[in-house]
């Protein structure tokens, strides 16, 4: 595979905080250190985006927003192409059915234009509606079609038969996210020096299931709680934590860039989610060395150090409970971030969509 002056093109449905967004960004720049890359969003603007999300004020990579609404917009491929040929674009990696339908639709109009797409979850495709929307898009996209976990993978696959795509693991970079100075980490996040922390890095919305995490702790007297995310049940979720009498116990953090300082600060990482595909929060949090108690759910098991990690049933804050005390009784145990550098790291992963873009797929 040689490098190229012309950029690869990574499309998503927005640029909001979220894994796939977190995980396109981090991707084009891992990509960038070999050849140029632009990230394309099809809803938003610059400024309303970047109001929202500090980081993309500070991202080094490329941002275009094509300003979408709501709704089919039968122009919008061919402003994809004519975007693509202006950039010069030597390929186009699309992630979900929304930018697949529309830049996949563009890349195929462009000769010798290389399309991959990536599928997160499956969830969408329980729908079936959306199925058949999947499958045409897929029909006239023509693109490598990749998941990012098997479980995904196997979901596709029934879903929409054909052949079964390709996996390439989410990675994550293992240079940013490193154990650290707990005590220098506690510090800037205003928490105490002293005693256990169970950390959270989510969104605030129902499928992430904060709620359970604070059942849980209401059943684990003198621990204490560190939730880095913002998002739509933020007002709930502190009225349930009042309710539960537990508000003493937790630290808001909103939303946080640095992610990687809460892990650093925590004891062990909590992930009590109600579905997921594959989780970075659990890729961070083991890069960091932090032991991580999660939800049985979607990717969840594949993304968990098997020595240390532990996985409890969801929707049940006494499992969650039980796990989280068994972690914090031995919060050493294993080597979570060995796991990752084998298995999740964001060289491999860049390496492996890069070959798909620029090599030769057979």
């Amino acid at each position: 595979m040689q490098p190229s002056s012309q950029p690869i093109v990574q499309v998503v449905q927005h640029l909001a905080p979220g894994g796939l967004e977190v995980m396109a960004l981090e991707l084009a720049r891992a990509q960038a250190r070999r050849h140029p890359v632009i990230v394309v969003s099809l809803e938003g603007d610059a400024d309303s985006a970047c109001a929202a999300w500090p980081r993309l004020a500070r991202e080094a990579t490329p941002l275009i927003f094509m300003g979408k609404r709501p709704g089919l917009d039968a122009a919008l491929p061919l402003r994809l192409a004519r975007l693509f040929r202006q950039v010069g674009a030597v390929g186009v990696h699309t992630h979900h059915i929304g930018p697949l339908l529309y830049a996949g639709l563009a890349a195929r109009t462009i000769r010798n234009l290389r399309c991959v797409h990536t599928e997160h979850d499956a969830w969408h495709l329980q729908n079936a509606k959306r199925r058949r929307l999947a499958r045409l898009a897929l029909r006239l996209a023509a693109p490598v079609l990749t998941a990012d976990a098997p479980h995904v993978a196997d979901a596709v696959q029934a879903a929409l038969g054909g052949a079964r795509p390709r996996v390439v693991l989410n990675g994550v970079d293992t240079a940013r996210f490193a154990s650290g100075d707990r005590a220098a980490a506690r510090r800037a996040l205003g928490l105490p020096a002293d005693g256990p922390v169970v950390g959270i890095a989510a969104r605030l919305e129902p499928v992430k299931g904060v709620d359970i995490a604070l059942r849980a702790l209401a059943l684990l007297p003198g621990v204490r709680l560190a939730v880095a995310g913002s998002g739509s049940e933020r007002d709930n979720l502190r009225a349930l934590a009042a309710e539960l009498g537990v508000c003493a116990r937790i630290r808001w953090l909103g939303h946080l860039d640095d992610t990687a300082l809460l892990y650093q600060a925590a004891d062990v990482v909590c992930l009590p989610s109600r579905a997921e595909g594959l989780p970075l929060a659990a890729l961070e949090a083991q890069a960091c060395g932090r032991r991580v108690v999660a939800s049985r759910v979607g990717g969840v098991p594949t993304a968990l150090d098997p020595a240390s990690g532990t996985l409890v049933e969801a929707e049940n804050p006494e499992a969650l409970a039980r796990g989280l005390r068994l972690a914090l009784g031995d919060p050493d145990s294993g080597e979570p971030r060995d796991f990752v550098a084998r298995t999740a790291s964001l060289d491999a992963m860049e390496a492996a969509y890069s070959n798909l873009m620029l090599g030769d797929v057979p």
